[in-house]
């Protein structure tokens, strides 16, 4: 029979696997595809303290496996990397999805898909009137835009991120862009039957950074992250910062 200080010594180190695991978890939603390494080393952990946390989910069918390619050519021997698995995503979702997914359902069985594309609208005003303000509040920047929108979207469960790349052009002409990253849909399963919803909330993202966006990839249509492109400034050798105002819209939510 245990003491009663063995008991307590086993249930701190449960509590503290627990916080461990959820922040590996916490850097897999907002980062993966990521590596067992590249968790260990944001951690401060070993890649073997890692490893076993990520067993442990993958035994959970929380997180998986998904072999990447490195070199831009597909050369190489592929890398392992870890994803949230789709049954993660449903033990991440809300409560009330199957709720809303049954009221979508009547919607369209009594009001067709009009009444339904007027539920979306409704939906996405919302999220509109939410992040307006503060993304407004950011300045006509671009980038501080993009900052203040992902951190928006990050407070309503979205795991949002973005990373700034700058590819060399010609003659000198530098295009800088972003990748906007959701590392979690809290409608992933109404997505995947109404597909109206990422059109609209891509068409959303374009408006509130005043850019022309493009969806590259959605959960719902298979991927293991909603990304989205977003254009920042055009910089010339020697020259000053000028953004891109492009106005022009494409639709495309996750």
């Amino acid at each position: 029979m245990s003491s009663p200080a063995t008991d307590r010594t086993s249930a701190v180190r449960t509590d503290q696997d627990d916080t461990t695991r959820s922040r590996v978890l916490s850097l897999v939603l907002a980062h993966g595809p990521i590596s067992a390494a590249q968790i260990a080393k944001d951690l401060g952990l070993t890649p073997a303290a890692v490893r076993r946390h990520l067993d442990a989910l993958e035994a959970e069918q929380i997180v998986e496996v998904s072999m990447v390619r490195s070199a831009p050519s597909g050369a190489g021997r592929p890398a392992r990397r870890y994803v949230v698995a789709p049954g993660g995503h449903e033990q991440l979702g809300h409560d009330y999805l199957g709720l809303a997914q049954r009221a979508l359902e009547t919607m369209q069985r009594v009001g067709g898909e009009d009444l339904v594309s007027a539920f979306v609208a409704d939906e996405i005003g919302r999220l509109r009137e939410r992040y307006r303000p503060q993304v407004e509040a950011a300045g006509p920047d671009v980038d501080d835009r993009l900052n203040a929108l992902t951190a928006a979207m990050s407070r309503d469960g979205f795991v949002a991120s973005h990373t700034t790349v700058t590819p060399r052009g010609p003659k000198g002409v530098t295009l800088r862009s972003a990748q906007l990253c959701q590392g979690h849909c809290p409608i992933q399963e109404i997505a995947n039957e109404h597909p109206e919803f990422c059109e609209q909330e891509t068409a959303l993202i374009s408006e509130l950074l005043d850019v022309d966006v493009r969806r590259l990839s959605t959960m719902a249509a298979g991927a293991h992250v909603c990304t989205t492109h977003v254009p920042l400034q055009l910089r010339t050798a020697g020259s000053t910062h000028s953004t891109n105002h492009t106005t022009a819209r494409q639709g495309g939510l996750s």
